[in-house]
């Protein structure tokens, strides 16, 4: 455990997560990562815990605790990745559908996590735990596609304030319930926990702003097949959003009907297709796509019958 003491010199009025992020150890840490230890308790200002939305002002002293990092305990296992791209810095997965991206409950071995330990061993970033090594950011168990997975602290710390700033560039495909008749569209409405079942998001007053564009690419008798692109990446937010508007995702027995009118369809048909951002080194822009997997242009397919 690292202990850090900061002593604010002027009346500055910063929120202490971005006063942190710029001071503390010459920028090594992103906002994102203090803002866990303020979750975790391990900020704390004039003999206080801090809260998020604390705003420093002269003469506060910060105590800034550093875990250390835990000794990873998840198994390493043999299973095959679909690797669009890796350097030093990251790789680009193509995720597919019903894996899980990290150990939970349930779920604690077959994981992308597992997967990775085994391909990446021990260069994997540390910054959000023992069961997400690398993990910089999380699609659902059933949606495929595009993942950044980090190999070092310093470029999680870049993406993730590229993905806190809404920098990187996130496209998905899906296929939803009904003919949307507008071509495109955005829903713009904050999301955050079903107040009466906290397994599943809502749009709720006091969530957190959440923005998603549409288009619709193909218009069937009963389905639309869309584009997607997010300015935001909230948990479950594109279904949430369609299943807002009467165009729940196929397949998604979470927000649309509990019963799939397609035979053999398991989960939600949405995948990550591109993703886009500055490399972490070099800052040049990249961008990557995740082509549409055979479930789901078999599904295509079957609903222009």
């Amino acid at each position: 455990m690292q202990k850090i003491i900061l002593n604010v010199d002027e009346d500055n009025g910063i929120r202490i997560d971005k006063y942190l992020s710029d001071n503390l150890d010459q920028g090594k840490y992103s906002r994102s990562y203090i803002q866990k230890l303020i979750k975790d308790g391990n900020i704390i200002v004039n003999e206080k815990q801090a809260k998020n939305n604390y705003k420093t002002s002269a003469e506060d002293r910060i105590e800034v605790i550093i875990p250390d990092s835990e000794v990873l305990d998840v198994i390493a296992e043999d299973i095959a990745l679909d690797i669009i791209y890796e350097d030093d810095d990251f790789l680009i997965v193509n995720k597919p559908k019903g894996m899980v991206v990290h150990p939970s409950a349930g779920h604690y071995t077959g994981t992308l996590v597992n997967a990775l330990l085994h391909h990446c061993k021990d260069h994997l970033s540390e910054i959000n735990g023992v069961l997400r090594p690398g993990i910089v950011h999380r699609i659902d168990m059933n949606t495929t596609g595009s993942l950044i997975v980090c190999k070092n602290n310093n470029s999680h710390n870049i993406i993730a304030e590229q993905l806190a700033s809404h920098d990187i560039k996130r496209i998905y495909r899906g296929i939803v319930h009904g003919v949307v008749k507008e071509d495109q569209g955005t829903i713009n409405a904050p999301i955050g926990r079903h107040k009466a079942d906290r397994k599943k998001m809502a749009i709720v007053p006091d969530g957190k702003p959440a923005v998603t564009h549409y288009k619709v690419l193909e218009r069937y008798s009963n389905y639309s097949y869309c584009e997607f692109t997010l300015e935001t990446g909230r948990t479950h937010q594109i279904r949430v959003h369609m299943a807002s508007i009467h165009h729940p995702l196929l397949g998604d027995d979470v927000y649309g009907p509990a019963k799939c009118p397609i035979k053999g369809l398991e989960g939600q048909s949405l995948h990550a297709m591109t993703i886009g951002f500055k490399h972490p080194t070099n800052g040049h822009y990249m961008e990557f796509e995740a082509p549409l997997p055979d479930y789901f242009i078999e599904l295509l397919n079957k609903i222009n019958r």
